[in-house]
């Protein structure tokens, strides 16, 4: 059976610093308020729904003990309903909507709602201390470094200039800014809602529309001071073309973290009559895949995958969103894979309006679906890359 979107929703992205204005929600709020808009904007009965499947990075305190079940039970959805929470790094809500397109399509299950939640503000990226990062001999063996220095290194061994990068970041805030401003993104976004039911946020509140590269050309690199660390002997290892490594990512040119989550309704053929609603987009193949994790291209190695996978080619896709894991990893994306500018995130990223890293993958599913609706296109493809390598990729077609 084929897989189907039929609704896609997302919070506005709240910005992760102590001034943010969801800093308050917690998440299991997010992602309630998102199952209570598809009880407002569709009548089906919700005992239809089999599974929610969310990505989440920082599976701890506040996001802990399966937010997925527990949000479900928050929300008074039917205790028929499962929950589980998944991550695969940065690229955990993409990675759900796949996991949530594997079970329709294999008929176990003919509706499952996928999506992702992160509120980084009251659970800090790292704040889980797994392993990898906060053990000494596990960080040693396994080579690892800041996604921000993964960046530089990229930035270095393809020559992109701190003018090239600050230029794509402008570029970023413009698209997103002038999206918001034309109701690009007010057909997905849900409002967050407090507890007493007042709204606290209703657009994506880290747009900085005044960006210019003039004034980003002041801020200093953010990634000198961390340094390549215990892994420089290694990256130089592996990149002998290149003698030292130019910091030139900063808080310009970088992902701001986020809050936010982001719900995806999905189905097979049968949920159309089980949902009374027509779906929106077909999701055609998905993809997950892995690369040097010294850099962040698993995403373009998921998205070659995916197009593989589908038998589609670069030049049979109309869009394509590929998540701002700083400047540089969109810039090669779309020299690697020959994507023009005018196709890639059309609408802005990360760099404009944050990061929110579980409920990313789920956004960029629902800004292109907005898109290719608005325009009137076929197919976009959408791919997040992640820490240690890591990248998921999926492709979706627009119903007629």
């Amino acid at each position: 059976m084929d897989a189907y979107i039929y609704d896609a929703i997302r919070t506005p992205r709240g910005s992760a610093r102590k001034s943010g204005s969801l800093t308050a929600i917690q998440p299991i709020i997010l992602v309630s308020n998102l199952l209570d808009a598809f009880s407002e904007r569709h009548t089906f009965d919700k005992e239809v729904v089999e599974d929610l499947v969310l990505g989440c990075v920082t599976q701890v305190k506040d996001q802990g003990a399966n937010i997925a079940k527990i949000a479900a039970l928050y929300a008074g959805w039917p205790t028929s309903m499962s929950g589980t929470t998944v991550n695969r790094f940065c690229a955990s809500g993409l990675d759900a909507t796949g996991m949530a397109a594997m079970k329709v399509h294999s008929a176990m299950e003919d509706v499952v709602i996928a999506g992702g939640v992160e509120s980084v503000s009251r659970v800090p990226m790292f704040g889980d201390e797994g392993a990898w990062f906060a053990d000494d001999h596990v960080r040693q063996k396994t080579n690892f470094v800041q996604m921000g220095i993964s960046a530089d290194i990229m930035a270095t061994l393809e020559g992109f200039s701190r003018e090239e990068l600050d230029e794509y970041a402008v570029q970023s805030q413009e698209r997103a800014a002038y999206a918001r401003e034309n109701g690009y993104f007010s057909n997905a976004i849900i409002p967050v809602k407090n507890d007493e039911g007042e709204i606290v946020l209703q657009h994506d509140e880290l747009i900085r529309a005044e960006s210019t590269v003039a004034l980003l050309g002041k801020l200093d690199p953010s990634f000198e001071r961390i340094g390549l660390g215990e892994a420089e002997k290694k990256i130089f290892e592996a990149f002998p073309q290149i003698e030292k490594v130019t910091y030139l990512h900063h808080a310009g040119n970088s992902p701001s973290l986020a809050d936010g989550a982001s719900l995806l309704l999905i189905g097979n053929e049968k949920a159309e009559n089980l949902l009374g609603i027509k779906p929106r987009a077909k999701i055609l193949a998905s993809a997950n895949a892995s690369a040097n994790p010294f850099l962040l291209t698993g995403g373009q190695e998921a998205a070659k995958k995916v197009l593989l996978k589908s038998g589609l080619r670069v030049e049979d896709i109309d869009l394509f969103e590929y998540n701002e894991a700083f400047a540089a990893a969109p810039l090669k994306f779309m020299k690697d894979l020959k994507v023009s500018r005018d196709q890639l995130n059309v609408n802005g990223g990360a760099i404009s309006m944050g990061h929110a890293l579980g409920a990313t993958g789920g956004m960029l599913v629902a800004t292109v679906l907005e898109e290719l609706e608005r325009r009137g296109q076929k197919r976009g493809l959408i791919a997040v890359s992640g820490g240690g390598g890591i990248g998921t990729a999926l492709i979706i077609e627009r119903m007629n």
